[in-house]
């Protein structure tokens, strides 16, 4: 179905503004999202265009048509073509780029562009599991730890084998050292998803059981890892 089938219905969709607002507004985004009704939808109000609401609305059932109204001012209207589950991906958007338009509206643009290239171009050579994996221990090497958490989780989440992730773990106490990983990267919540995984895997469980285990205790709702 093309924006034109559903246009005429866009002026009663519920329109939520999302300008200036600090912080992660995609999980109030999501919870809308999971009340609208088949044939119905939402108008999401930003200073730069949502990039990384398409996905997210797309996995919950929607089509979207994007319009730019001003300078800093664009319209997303999303239309739900059909009900589909929530699979609670959307706490692992990047939530931190909302923080650039308090800054400059410009470079919310340029923020939300440069991620969107980085993530989503088809021409990346390199598969998504692996450049997550390549963020991983980037952000171990930089000390942020909350991000590499956010990347393990995305990875094993996308299908990447646990046994990579025993490859990564033991590159990283070679490179970074025993002292500093026995200090740094053993008590991190980094190494406690991966533990996680592991301790699952070994008891039997599914990829699928793991997966909302690694949601529940490595999303938003842990303040090691929520992203402001």
């Amino acid at each position: 179905m093309s924006y034109e089938n559903w246009q005429s219905k866009a002026e009663d969709f519920r329109k939520i503004d999302v300008r200036g607002i600090q912080g992660n507004f995609f999980e109030g985004i999501r919870k809308q999202a999971a009340r609208t009704e088949v044939g119905s939808g939402l108008e999401i109000v930003q200073s730069f265009e949502p990039i990384p609401l398409y996905e997210v609305m797309e996995g919950l059932g929607f089509e979207h048509y994007t319009e730019q109204t001003a300078e800093n001012e664009f319209h997303a209207y999303f239309y739900r073509t059909e009900q589909k589950q929530d699979n609670g991906d959307i706490s692992m958007r990047p939530a931190a780029l909302t923080n650039m338009p308090l800054i400059d509206d410009e470079l919310g643009k340029v923020a939300v562009q440069f991620w969107d290239l980085t993530w989503n171009d088809r021409k990346r050579y390199l598969p998504y599991e692996i450049r997550l994996l390549l963020s991983l221990t980037n952000a171990v090497g930089a000390g942020r730890m909350r991000q590499a958490t956010r990347e393990l989780v995305k990875a094993y989440i996308h299908g990447l084998d646990s046994a990579a992730l025993d490859d990564v773990f033991e590159l990283l106490a070679w490179n970074q050292g025993i002292g500093y990983f026995s200090s740094e990267i053993g008590p991190s919540t980094l190494f406690a998803a991966y533990k996680t995984i592991k301790n699952m895997e070994s008891k039997g469980k599914t990829r699928t059981e793991i997966a909302d285990v690694l949601k529940e205790k490595f999303g938003e709702k842990n303040p090691d890892v929520k992203v402001m």
